[in-house]
């Protein structure tokens, strides 16, 4: 059983407390702790966090909002279709903008799709310093935020 301490009172986990003035903390700790076990459960079992994206699954989204799903698809197609930049350096946009989101899913399809399309791997991960770079660069900007403050 998983014991936690707050406030000299220990409250244990599976439901039982000792004090009901840390009822609303023990409610929020014990969700967290059941968020976390079956974290780690779905981990263990498959071995990843996220689950296998499957032919069934796909068909159930699609199942479950068609026309959404079919205009979501025709846009996808557009936004990656050839024009004014070819689709190699969308799918290097794809790739760098993935880690941004830190999207698993995304990063494996588009990592895929920039291969097919000609990337090599030294663009791929340049793609992704680039990335890397924007995302920190804005805790560097919004610093003027709070050097602004602090005056």
């Amino acid at each position: 059983m998983i014991q936690s301490q707050w406030s000299k009172h220990k409250i244990l986990v599976r439901g039982k407390f000792e004090s009901q003035i840390q009822r609303g903390k023990f409610v929020v700790m014990k969700h967290v702790l059941i968020h976390i076990f079956n974290i780690k459960k779905n981990i263990m079992k498959n071995g990843d966090v996220f689950p296998k994206a499957t032919k069934e699954l796909a068909d159930k989204r699609t199942a479950l909002a068609p026309e959404i799903m079919e205009a979501w698809s025709n846009f996808s197609k557009m936004a990656f279709k050839e024009g004014a930049l070819p689709e190699k350096t969308k799918q290097l946009i794809a790739v760098a903008v993935a880690h941004v989101t830190q999207c698993p899913y995304c990063i494996r399809s588009h990592t895929k799709a920039a291969i097919r399309k000609g990337a090599s791997q030294e663009e791929i991960m340049e793609a992704i310093w680039v990335a890397a770079e924007m995302r920190s660069g804005g805790a560097y900007a919004h610093s003027i935020i709070a050097l602004d403050e602090m005056e």
